[in-house]
């Protein structure tokens, strides 16, 4: 079981620690309400340390991006992030990441800690040109600082502009005393904030300056169920869950991040095309609870009829709305917006209604 080089302080700080993709990781400390409601309108502070990072170099660097992944990496500027999925050759998804330009040589791609070595096998077994490539997941931790206060608290810790920065966009600076931070103002949590990579040397040392910067706005540590919370009231996917090697990005909702411009010839285009173009037999909803219940992970969809017509990928009770709520793949027809949809609950067909995302809506 892997450690991140701040494990110990989690434990200090009395979380409970859970084998997680490989990784010895804090699940919560003070509760996932707590923490979860703390993030939504303070901040928090998550070790994702796990998370994979793997550098793309070279002048042919570009060219293999636009290859593997589904959106369209030619309209990056230096500076910004991108959204992206490596579709796997048979409709599929290899798994979803981050691709971050830093110039035309150099990009950075952050990959999810389940799949970085999957991901890498991948990006090796399809660069036919010469790109150079470079796995540094190992030597990078990162820490996610996300909440409507998480860049009034960091801005404290560096002389570069930080609070005005766009969504999406990056800058490497000199934060906590340390050179050459990549602050990203990204998330997986829709609450704001940013995301913060160094070396695996200065992580106690950033660590403890976040949370001194962040005392005074009452920060917290999170946890992993928190951050789960976080991400399906949002309506983001999570790989494993709501997409995989057999869901299609287009089934996923996901069309807004496959690209099917003509300078853009990527694996799977015709195919993925085709999905667009002739419809899919499955499609990706957000619901929201109609009757009391909690919708959890493979419970059946059923109409009222109690006919299944999809299945329940991810699910929880809603922190800030007091409801279950959930994401699933259900028939096409009854993808439509309040659609009437049923969730088998031990053996109880629970009534619910297909929404937009995100689920929650912040006031």
């Amino acid at each position: 079981m892997k450690r991140t080089a701040l494990s110990h302080i989690h434990e200090k700080l009395g979380a409970k620690m859970v084998p997680f993709v490989g990784f010895y990781m804090p699940l919560e400390y003070t509760g996932i309400n707590d923490e979860h409601i703390c993030v939504r309108t303070k901040l928090g502070v998550f070790d994702v340390s796990h998370m994979g990072e793997i550098w793309v170099k070279g002048p042919n660097a570009l060219k293999l991006i636009q290859k593997v992944t589904s959106n369209d990496a030619s309209v990056l500027f230096d500076g910004k992030v991108q959204y992206s999925c490596y579709p796997n050759g048979k409709g599929g998804i290899v798994d979803d990441l981050l691709v971050y330009k830093f110039n035309d040589e150099t990009y950075l791609l952050v990959v999810n800690a389940s799949n970085i070595e999957k991901d890498w096998n991948w990006m090796q077994s399809q660069n036919d040109v010469g790109a150079i490539l470079y796995n540094a997941s190992d030597e990078i931790s990162q820490l996610a600082v996300q909440g409507p206060l998480a860049l009034k608290a960091m801005q404290k810790l560096t002389s570069t502009k930080v609070e005005d920065m766009e969504y999406y966009t990056f800058k490497k600076l000199d934060f906590a005393g340390v050179k050459d931070v990549i602050f990203s103002t990204t998330g997986y949590t829709g609450a704001g904030g940013c995301e913060i990579y160094f070396a695996n040397e200065d992580a106690e040392k950033i660590c403890s300056a976040v949370f001194e910067a962040g005392k005074e706005f009452g920060i917290q540590p999170i946890g992993l169920a928190a951050r789960d919370t976080l991400r399906l009231e949002m309506g983001f996917c999570l790989y494993g869950n709501d997409i995989n090697d057999t869901t299609s990005p287009i089934e996923a909702g996901l069309g807004w991040i496959t690209k099917f411009t003509d300078n853009k010839n990527f694996i799977d285009k015709a195919l993925l095309l085709n999905h667009k173009t002739n419809g899919v037999s499955r499609k990706l909803v957000g619901f929201e609870m109609v009757d009391k219940g909690i919708p959890r992970h493979d419970y059946e969809i059923v109409d009222s009829n109690g006919e299944k017509i999809g299945v329940v990928t991810s699910g929880t009770m809603s922190p800030m709305m007091k409801i279950g709520i959930g994401m699933g793949y259900v028939k096409p027809e009854f993808s439509k917006l309040n659609s009437e949809i049923f969730i088998s609950v031990r053996n109880k067909n629970l009534k619910a209604k297909v929404v937009k995302l995100p689920i929650y809506k912040a006031q």
